[in-house]
């Protein structure tokens, strides 16, 4: 049965800064994800507390958001069978310390805020998040 999924993934600023996307991609595309749709934005701070809305209460959210909004980050739309979770098992935890060997978190991440790629956490989240950067 083929259960091809959408995901939307993020290369975030302190990957981007360390000139890691390309790196970041082929380890995507080795892991036999397509990706569809990319490109590379700034997002203000505004876009980004939106982006991030479902963390709002959180005691982390600003920081989260001037994080996303504070250099130039890459958004692509992965496909893969079962896409969601297979994104979130390459990334790895969200510390990178506690990630697995093999996971781009553990491999590029640098602290639990600077983790350098953001992955959706459900099929209905990674529809949600496409719509947000990918809107035609």
């Amino acid at each position: 049965m083929n259960n091809m999924e959408q995901t939307l993934s993020i290369i975030k600023p302190d990957a981007v800064e360390r000139h890691l996307e390309n790196e970041i991609k082929d380890v995507f595309k080795n892991k036999g994800f397509s990706i569809i749709k990319e490109k590379k934005i700034q997002l203000e701070k505004e876009e980004a507390e939106k982006f991030y809305k479902v963390h709002e209460t959180k005691p982390f959210y600003n920081d989260l958001c001037n994080y996303l909004s504070s250099g130039p980050i890459v958004v692509m739309v992965l496909e893969k069978e079962n896409g969601v979770i297979a994104n979130r098992e390459l990334m790895g935890a969200t510390n990178p310390a506690d990630a697995d060997e093999g996971t781009i978190r553990k491999k590029y991440g640098i602290s639990i805020d600077k983790n350098s790629v953001h992955g959706s956490d459900s099929v209905e989240n990674a529809r949600i998040e496409i719509d947000f950067f990918f809107k035609d």
